[in-house]
């Protein structure tokens, strides 16, 4: 098969043939119809994942066709098409058990793992417990980007934070999961405020429907919540920190109104100070998202289904396989376009 490949971290990648993966037992091997370009497949090309081991193929978003099945697989078959989170559960350990595959205490997660979805086939481990029937009707490029950074929205969001309709929502960073949390707090009528220092990443929200946004380049926290203040002057309820930064995660913190619920998605290069005094004076929830199981898809799905969830939307770009190291490389130093890009497997150039 044809497959973008690393031989040493950090070195530009290359689309070469290498063997086709073979189903475990209880796994699949899918014929990658669409898969996403994602931060995270820069990180571990970079080195920044000591479960890597080289050489390597990227990539964990992805849609397909079932095109092997293993002996042990029990609900699923040859030509169906599926997705996937990117954390794979086993399906069998206390977490998994209680219904919280998505912190699996023995997860693979193709494109860290294992070889992922950089591929034009991909091995999935655990089939029956992390495989998800995509529609037919389902953009190639939505049903892949529902694996990662709308799942790990959503969870947070619905699951965590409980966002209601009516409810004020405060996302800082508009990058892919940031933006997906805001096109998912709009599709439960919540009302967004979008914080980024970048003008193009806040048209970008405003084109997707946001109405309140705040350019926070040049201020100082107190600027940046006085900001916030002007439109939200009694608190948001849900705030969602999608960059990563002690400074991007105190502003929502000290933007909740009292019993308000901050969820961290953006990873930190180190261990945060958090305003803890504000967690106690106005009894604060803080909560994580570390993706979603498959067996809790159903309601991100109904919302796609009605319209009012549009992950297609999100797409800038379209590329092939053989304009991923390029693309992976723009990610990095900062020159590629922004947006999010979704790698066409099957298109050739």
């Amino acid at each position: 098969m044809r497959a973008v490949s690393f031989d040493r971290f950090g070195e530009k990648p290359t689309l070469r043939e290498v063997p086709d993966p073979v189903a475990s037992p209880g796994g699949v091997v899918v014929r990658v119809e669409t898969t996403g370009l994602c931060r995270s497949d820069v990180h571990g090309w970079l080195g920044h994942d000591d479960g890597i081991v080289t050489p390597h193929v990227p990539g964990h978003e992805l849609v397909g066709v079932i095109d092997s099945v293993g002996e042990k697989v029990q609900n699923f078959r040859i030509g169906q098409r599926v997705t996937t989170p990117f954390i794979c559960a086993c399906g069998n350990c206390p977490e998994c058990l209680a219904g919280n595959g998505q912190v699996c205490r023995n997860q693979t997660q193709p494109g860290f793992t294992h070889w992922g979805s950089y591929a034009e086939l991909v091995a999935l481990h655990d089939a029956d417990n992390n495989l998800i029937p995509a529609p037919e009707e389902l953009d190639g490029g939505a049903a892949a980007l529902l694996g990662c950074r709308f799942a790990t929205a959503y969870r947070g969001l619905v699951h965590q934070a409980d966002l209601k309709g009516g409810e004020w929502l405060l996302v800082v960073g508009c990058g892919g999961v940031g933006l997906s949390a805001a096109m998912i707090g709009l599709a439960l009528g919540a009302e967004v405020v979008a914080v980024d220092i970048n003008e193009k990443s806040l048209q970008r929200s405003r084109a997707l429907g946001v109405q309140h946004t705040v350019n926070s380049a040049g201020m100082d926290q107190d600027s940046l919540l006085a900001a916030v203040q002007g439109i939200v002057p009694d608190g948001v309820s849900v705030s969602v920190d999608a960059l990563g930064r002690a400074e991007t995660a105190a502003a929502g913190i000290l933007s909740l109104k009292p019993r308000g619920r901050h969820v961290q998605i953006g990873l930190f290069p180190g261990e945060p100070v958090i305003p803890m005094s504000a967690v106690i004076a106005k009894e604060l929830a803080i909560l994580g998202s570390h993706g979603m199981p498959a067996s809790a898809y159903a309601g991100m799905l109904e919302l796609v289904a009605s319209g009012a969830l549009r992950p297609e939307a999100l797409i800038d770009r379209r590329i092939t396989l053989a304009e991923v190291p390029d693309a992976l490389v723009g990610m990095a130093d900062g020159s590629s376009t922004e947006g999010v890009t979704v790698i066409d497997v099957a298109a050739r150039k």
